[in-house]
């Protein structure tokens, strides 16, 4: 399914925040030409973030740059710059993450194109923005989720702050920007005229916070406490949390901890009728519920809380969850192949349209694979 068919992005951007946001775009159509630095291309290609490689390039680049172009350039050079200025004057989209001033230098900044391309929806990515003492700062994941406050909100209270385990400001940027530039090209669609669309990781790490933020701003100012025990969320009740069991994990969302108490048997539970002291008891609440769990199976436990409508679920691995039937009905494996022949197996876009699935099999590309047929295709004269 082919929604963004014909619109063409000319995507500056390396690593993981901005190739995530047009991927995006490519799977919903888009023609994305991904302009790489001649010689060593995307820093993503080397960068491992696991010891999978895959045709000497990292796993990672295969994963979040598949159904792409590749084109390859030294901005530096005169008639390379002027081959990239000719086909952003033919896009639609601009994509870049580099930090602020970067562009200007290479006098590829908004002001400069827009001159070129008046249509032209201009997105960018920053770490902290273009302004403020933090602005050259690098746009790094776990230095982000470190300074954002988002690392004091998992683990148990008194523990060391803890990132999460994926590169989760980087993605959620990538989204924010895709969503701004899908909005800026129905603009464009109207009144024929482009915008700059602009994105910080802080930003989009600060708005995935709101739940707990808004807590923040109106409370005092009073900073999020974990409870000492099976730590969820600092600012839910008891008994919010993974538990152990005899075998297995279970996790916890929010329930009547008295009916809780009926259905696992465990009387001590029943006594806390005061749903005030489910938050202002947890830790206590959650010991006892911790050291019951511990007496049988998850799937003992869940085969009376499900049953009951209980809010809860089974902690599973990537390799238990492949197994569930649930997870296969999903179709999220996707085998894409590359010019070399390589097949690699990654996820697909998790969007749906009218019941549609959006696929494609065209792997990562080749540095500078396209560069013939771009030029071809747009005309470049130089």
């Amino acid at each position: 399914m082919k929604l963004l068919e014909d619109i063409i992005v000319i995507d500056f951007s390396q690593f993981l925040s901005g190739p995530s946001a047009s991927l995006r775009l490519a799977d919903m159509g888009a023609q994305v030409i991904k302009i790489e630095k001649k010689g060593t291309g995307d820093i993503c290609r080397q960068l491992y973030v696991s010891d999978v490689v895959m045709d000497g390039e990292s796993s990672i680049f295969h994963a979040i740059n598949r159904n792409k172009q590749s084109y390859a350039a030294d901005l530096k050079c005169a008639v390379d710059k002027e081959r990239v200025l000719q086909l952003i004057a033919k896009a639609d989209v601009l994509l870049h993450n580099f930090r602020p001033g970067v562009m200007q230098r290479l006098g590829l900044d908004y002001e400069t194109v827009k001159a070129i391309n008046p249509g032209l929806v201009y997105a960018e990515i920053s770490g902290y923005g273009s302004e403020g003492p933090w602005k050259d700062l690098p746009g790094q994941d776990l230095l982000v989720q470190s300074a954002s406050g988002l690392t004091w909100l998992s683990n148990n209270d008194e523990r060391e702050p803890t990132p999460m385990g994926v590169a989760i400001v980087d993605i959620l940027a990538g989204t924010h920007v895709a969503q701004g530039i899908l909005a800026a090209l129905y603009q464009k669609a109207i009144s024929d005229e482009g915008s700059l669309v602009q994105v910080s990781m802080l930003e989009s790490i600060l708005y995935f916070q709101f739940e707990v933020l808004t807590c923040f701003y109106n409370d005092g100012h009073q900073l999020p406490v974990r409870s000492s025990i099976n730590n969820g969320n600092p600012y839910v009740a008891a008994p919010y949390g993974i538990y152990k069991t005899a075998e297995g994990y279970i996790a916890l969302a929010m329930t009547n901890i008295v009916v809780l108490g009926q259905l696992l048997s465990c009387n001590t539970l029943i006594n806390y009728t005061d749903k005030a002291s489910w938050f202002n008891n947890r830790d206590e609440i959650k010991t006892i519920l911790a050291e019951h769990l511990l007496t049988q199976t998850a799937d003992y436990w869940l085969s009376i809380l499900q049953p009951a409508d209980i809010w809860c679920a089974k902690v599973l691995d990537y390799d238990t969850l492949a197994k569930e039937h649930a997870y296969q009905l999903l179709n999220m494996e996707m085998d894409v192949k590359t010019t070399n022949g390589l097949t690699i197996k990654t996820t697909r876009c998790p969007i749906r349209v009218d019941g549609q699935i959006l696929t494609s099999e065209i792997g990562a590309p080749l540095l500078g694979e396209h560069n013939d047929q771009i030029e071809k295709q747009f005309d470049i004269v130089c």
